[in-house]
């Protein structure tokens, strides 16, 4: 006799969903756990399973998807659903720079088994910001009594609000008022003001009120507000601020991490002082922090400064050796440093290995060779990088682009010129700009043998 298959349980299903790498099989697994099941009794999904497959849709950025799980939670009546999902939700929206999703999403939390309360809005709060949309943060802020009564971490938004519309004093007035309303300030609080007054050059400032928050409000400072200041300090040049700052932290037994060292070697480098931050990256060593990949790559761009771009190489190699993951700034670094001083080549060869060495280029680095070929004269060359990166959905900047038009044209690759006019338009990066550039060179008297198949390019496609 044939065996015949178990069903899948509840708990079953949350342990093959938290396995599956492949989001879309996931959802497939979640949407249909007994394909051969017989009787048409709905499954009963536990909150574990949602939560998981809620997350890797999210991660995935799969939200048409994701709202097709949300719709048959909506329906669930076995369970409350905690708050944080919902949060996250928001969140991942956010993340993705889609705010209007994630107002829609907020306003119909009530419509879920669920509670609605300060944490959710708080995400929204938060997604409208780094989303720039200040007027909707504004009109929720208006609104806030419908939603939520305000907490600590209300009061912090609102104030890193404040620094980043460059409204510094309205900061104060909300930390005030914070206080009137018997309102706790925290650590992150202090750290948001500090934070907001270090990139207004506000040192004295930022300084004072770190001592008001240990004096008066009893709260100790922790490592990410010392590195702050430290980085606000080595800013203005004070170096001398910095070590106090670094040694004080020392001396309150907190631990030192990768980015107290980085930011004070990267401010050292960059003034010219690269003995005494090499010193400090020796200290680091000896202390026992490991170097991360900020550490590395403020290294490659030193020796990249000082065009020694054979140790900038040995510093990538050194990464391999120690399992650090070069990312794409080490590689943009070297290749931007290649650029500046005619290396094209060199830099053209890195490109390439990028792959080979697990790391896809950005936007920056395609804008970056394409621009370094340009400079070169290596318009064949650059070419090449231009249809790739169109292909990437990525577009060079207008003024290497013009170059890029102008150098080909003055070449007389006119047969080059109309292949890569093409690709612009079939990928709609085809501007104003370009045309002009364009009708300018190739209607010039020595050029009017050829301006006519040009200007077919642009105006048939």
């Amino acid at each position: 006799m044939g065996g015949t298959t178990k069903p899948i349980t509840p708990f079953r299903l949350s342990s093959l969903l938290r396995s599956q790498k492949d989001p879309s099989l996931a959802l497939q697994l979640f949407l249909n756990p007994n394909p051969s099941a017989t009787n048409t009794r709905p499954f009963r999904y536990s909150l574990l399973s949602y939560d998981l497959i809620i997350t890797k849709l999210a991660r995935a950025k799969m939200f048409p998807q994701l709202e097709q799980v949300l719709h048959l939670l909506r329906h669930e009546t076995r369970f409350l659903i905690p708050e944080p999902l919902f949060c996250h939700v928001i969140t991942s929206y956010a993340r993705a720079r889609l705010p209007s999703r994630a107002i829609r999403f907020f306003l119909s939390i009530p419509s879920f088994p669920s509670t609605r309360t300060v944490k959710s809005f708080n995400s929204l709060l938060h997604a409208l910001l780094i989303s720039r949309r200040f007027n909707q943060f504004d009109e929720f802020v208006s609104r806030m009594r419908e939603f939520a009564h305000p907490d600590a971490c209300t009061f912090n938004i609102l104030i890193n609000a404040c620094f980043l519309r460059g409204h510094a004093e309205n900061a104060y007035q909300v930390f005030d008022e914070m206080r009137k309303r018997n309102i706790r300030p925290n650590v992150v609080t202090y750290g948001t003001l500090i934070n907001g007054l270090c990139k207004n050059s506000r040192l004295r400032e930022a300084l004072k009120l770190k001592e008001d928050m240990e004096r008066v409000s009893g709260l100790k400072a922790n490592v990410s507000l010392y590195t702050t200041l430290i980085k606000g300090a080595c800013e203005v040049g004070k170096f001398g601020l910095a070590f106090r700052l670094k040694d004080e932290m020392t001396r309150k037994d907190l631990m030192l991490d990768a980015a107290v060292y980085n930011t004070i070697i990267a401010a050292l480098f960059k003034a010219g002082r690269k003995e005494k931050g090499m010193a400090v990256l020796e200290e680091m060593k000896k202390s026992g922090c490991e170097a991360d990949v900020v550490t590395y790559n403020v290294l490659i761009a030193e020796f990249c400064r000082e065009e020694k771009f054979e140790k900038a190489y040995k510093i990538l190699d050194e990464m391999e050796r120690a399992n650090v993951k070069a990312d794409v700034v080490s590689y943009n670094v070297i290749i931007g440093g290649l650029c500046k001083v005619g290396k094209w080549s060199e830099a053209n060869d890195l490109f390439q290995d990028m792959a080979r060495r697990g790391c896809a280029p950005d936007v920056v680095t395609y804008r970056t060779l394409f621009d370094g070929l340009c400079n070169s004269m290596q318009f064949k060359e650059a070419a090449f990088v231009l249809d790739e990166m169109m292909f990437k959905g990525f577009v060079p900047l207008s003024i290497s682009l013009s170059k890029f038009v102008q150098g080909l044209c003055r070449q007389g690759s006119f047969q080059l010129l109309s292949t890569a006019l093409s690709g612009l338009r079939r990928q709609n990066f085809l501007s104003v700009d370009i045309w002009e550039v364009v009708v300018s060179m190739v209607c010039k008297p020595e050029k009017l043998s050829q301006p006519f198949e040009i200007l077919d390019t642009l105006v048939v496609q």
